[in-house]
């Protein structure tokens, strides 16, 4: 989301390059907004006492609606204040009691200072916030619960900071839920993974958490981004800043738009974020039918719109769309964009109005979305340390339950990938010497990722294993993890040495990060011919933990003998190393799987600019993520390895649902016409999908021999995947702690509406005729529609 210091730099100096005419006015307002001291109490407007209350003013009655009171204030700004409100850094009004306001801030995985309105460094302040795993690897967890008490931890973190007068901004501009559509893609791992369905539900789930507990008073809001089909950074010469994707309706429909609206419709997400991305030709940020049609028409966004940051700037100055910044502003005002990360439209809205391409009243429009969503945050409403969240402060910040539920999503996230023989888990007793070896065995770096703040406490690796192993020696092998030169000598003399050897390998941001996608899948450098020598060299199998986002092609160490196990760790946050030495030592039982597929080195010849999901045999393209992807595998989505032996199968007294003759007669009269074998979804309406639903039950056994937890992915298959129907489809998936021996049944609630349909060419959804197969591992159910 962070503009490159190139883009960065095209914006700004244009800008102080052609100025505004006429905005004298916006200038000094923008400078007295950088001249505001940090007060000791948070900012608010309309308290009990103020000239704004006593004046009356509609905006300052907390009994009108939130868009009411937003157009009254907005019609008492004079046309400098207004524009001047249209970036992310907003000056106050001080002659109506308006305060200053910071739209851009960060809580990605935990509150963090990638933005601009999040502090840390106040004195004697709180210098340190809870920083979960990323995000990839909470999604491994498959269990949204855990997403929505992550997303609430933050939020209330959030509102703390802003409580006690270290943020100037509660807008947050989270989560990604952009779909990781290829493997090399840098930004994949801020993002639920390749799978609409997962992410659609983290989605929903987190910015229910974030925003609060569903009263009208928004404890947060977030913002879902970055509308669509955005997944490329700088590949083969091709920047995210010029890059013209060519999407299919069919792909936009399944797969790219899924996320955004379960943000909007399931999760009641107060902001959409629009992507650099030319969507067949068309910005996002200048897109009037996804942004206005789509966004605010069909999904109901009840909240704003913000660009990325310059895109607005960048449609002129990189993607060559519109002919002047005046243009530039224009369309995207006119599409549906109410805020521009950046100053460009800052500095080049009036200029737009006076050439007669905008006008106030769209000005307008987009100021009282705004200033709605501010309403929502009760920046209106007097001071906010007397409102629902105002006992909120400094001690709800690094809390032992915000500590505890860190540990627990990374233990819960972190996936078993091969344990041969039983190597896992060690007993601690048994390790009389143990050998820690890799540049990411001691680098708190690793653990947060990107867009991260000052952890409360950070656990690498090392420390983890310190806590079990006292006899513990540590080499990192590497400098880094590029790994340009490795100390392979003097790391297999030291696991010669050792009882046992760990192994941390894996990335780090200067492999995958915003800006930079890679270009290989296997490990960067020496690594392999690192592990591939501490193999050879230990008396017994090693262990190889790897941190990295993105998947890699490890095959090398899937049929090492001598490598007897492996974990995939993602970046585990402040907690992360703890929580693989309890997995390591059997005090947790891992659980997570897989939320991407994991593609061989051969999958690199695919051009990331192909932007196609489905495979095409004719060409030999292999098509994308499990649902089209028609090739080998390192790792499936999904996979992942337990210590115990878990059981699971549908289990039901009728493998038809009881569909009403009403709803059976709907559906004949929905049938499309052009093929007599589907019905349109749109045509069974609201009431009718709603009739369709029907229960599925999943037994789960588990047979031992330790506890833990469980999740159970329910996919449908087809008894075909022409028509480009997914080869299957994830419709629902649960998670569930079971003890030794102990057995329970998962409910999943299918809508065939959801679930059954697939996506015609054109972008409609159809449900088929005929047979449709839910299946849970190996055991299947059949389902058919007739009518």
């Amino acid at each position: 989301m962070i503009g490159s210091s190139r883009a960065r730099a095209m914006a700004s100096s244009s800008g102080l390059r052609r100025g505004i005419d006429g905005s004298g006015m916006v200038a000094a307002l923008l400078l007295s907004m950088a001249l505001t001291a940090a007060a000791a109490d948070p900012p608010f407007s309309c308290g009990a006492s103020s000239a704004e209350a006593a004046q009356g003013y509609a905006f300052c009655d907390a009994a009108l609606g939130p868009a009411a009171r937003a157009a009254d204030l907005v019609s008492r700004l004079t046309p400098a204040e207004k524009v001047a409100q249209l970036g992310d850094v907003a000056p106050g009004v001080p002659r109506l009691g308006v305060p200053a306001y910071k739209w851009w801030n960060e809580a990605l995985h935990g509150l963090a200072t990638s933005g601009k309105g999040l502090h840390f460094n106040a004195p004697g302040g709180v210098r340190t916030a809870t920083s979960f795993p990323q995000v990839l690897l909470t999604a491994a967890a498959f269990d949204d619960g855990l997403w929505f008490r992550i997303g609430q931890a933050i939020g209330r973190e959030a509102r703390a900071l802003f409580n006690i007068a270290q943020a100037e901004g509660l807008t947050m501009w989270s989560p990604n839920v952009n779909i990781f559509r290829d493997p090399r893609w840098g930004r994949g791992q801020e993002t639920p993974g390749e799978d609409p369905a997962v992410a659609s539900s983290y989605a929903a789930a987190f910015v229910r958490g974030i925003q609060g507990n569903g009263s009208s008073l928004l404890q947060t809001s977030a913002c879902c981004k970055h509308a669509t089909a955005y997944d490329l950074e700088d590949w083969g010469g091709v920047q995210r800043y010029s890059f013209v994707a060519r999407v299919t309706a069919q792909d936009l429909e399944d797969t790219f738009n899924p996320p955004f609206r379960s943000c909007v419709v399931d999760g009641g997400a107060t902001c959409v974020m629009c992507a650099y991305t030319a969507v067949n030709g068309v910005p996002s940020c200048a897109d009037a039918g996804l942004l206005t049609g789509t966004v605010r028409g069909d999904w109901g966004l009840d909240g704003y719109v913000a660009s990325d940051c310059d895109a607005v700037a960048i449609m002129r100055d990189a993607q060559r769309y519109a002919a002047s910044p005046e243009d530039a502003v224009a369309v995207a005002i006119k599409a549906g964009l109410d805020i521009d990360c950046g100053a460009y439209v800052q500095q080049h809205a009036t200029a737009a109005i006076q050439q007669g391409k905008l006008t106030e009243q769209d000005i307008d429009r987009a100021l009282t979305n705004l200033f709605a969503v501010r309403m929502r945050l009760g920046h209106f409403d007097g001071d906010p340390r007397s409102n629902a969240y105002g006992g909120l402060g400094a001690a709800d910040i690094c809390t032992p339950e915000h500590r505890s539920l860190t540990l627990e999503a990374a233990q819960d996230g972190i996936v078993l990938l091969k344990n041969d023989g039983g190597l896992l888990p060690l007993d601690r007793s048994a390790v009389g010497s143990a050998a820690a070896i890799g540049p990411n065995a001691d680098d708190g770096r690793a653990l947060i990722a990107n867009y991260f703040g000052p952890p409360c406490e950070s656990t690498t690796p090392l420390k983890g294993l310190q806590s079990y192993v006292s006899n513990l020696r540590f080499l990192a092998g590497c400098s880094s993890a590029a790994c340009d030169a490795a100390a392979t000598d003097q790391a297999a003399a030291l696991a010669g040495s050792a009882d046992y050897v760990f192994l941390f390998m894996g990335l780090s941001q200067q492999q995958e990060s915003e800006g930079k996608d890679r270009t290989s899948l296997l490990l960067p450098g020496m690594q392999q011919s690192l592990i591939t020598a501490v193999a050879d060299a230990a008396k017994r199998p090693v262990i190889l933990v790897l941190l990295s986002g993105g998947p890699v092609d490890i095959t090398f160490a899937q049929s090492n003998p001598k490598i007897g196990a492996i974990l995939w760790a993602g970046y585990p946050g402040q907690a992360g190393g703890l929580a693989i030495a309890r997995v390591l030592f059997g005090d947790h039982n891992p659980s997570g799987r897989l939320p991407v597929t994991w593609y061989p080195e051969e999958f690199t010849k695919v051009p990331m600019t192909d932007m196609r999901m489905r495979a095409d045999p004719a060409t030999g393209y292999p098509g994308r993520s499990y649902r089209f992807y028609q090739g080998k595998t390192v790792y499936k989505f999904g996979y992942g390895l337990s210590y115990s032996s878990f059981a699971r199968k549908l289990v039901s007294r009728t493998n038809t649902p009881a569909f009403s003759t009403a709803v059976l007669t709907s559906l004949r009269e929905t049938m499309a016409e052009e093929d007599g074998r589907s019905y349109h979804v749109d045509n069974i309406g609201t009431d009718g999908c709603e009739q369709l639903k029907f229960p599925a039950t999943v037994e789960v056994q588990n047979h031992g021999p330790m506890g833990g937890k469980q999740s159970v992915l329910m996919f449908l298959r087809w008894p075909n995947a022409t028509a480009g129907r997914p080869s299957s489809q994830l419709i629902g998936f649960r998670s569930q702690h079971l003890k030794a021996g102990e057995k329970a049944n998962l409910r999943f609630d299918v809508s065939p509406c959801e679930h059954f349909s697939r996506v015609r060419e054109d972008g409609k959804k159809v449900i088929d005729r005929g047979s449709h197969f839910l299946m849970v591992d190996n055991h299947e159910m059949e389902i058919r529609f007739e009518a």
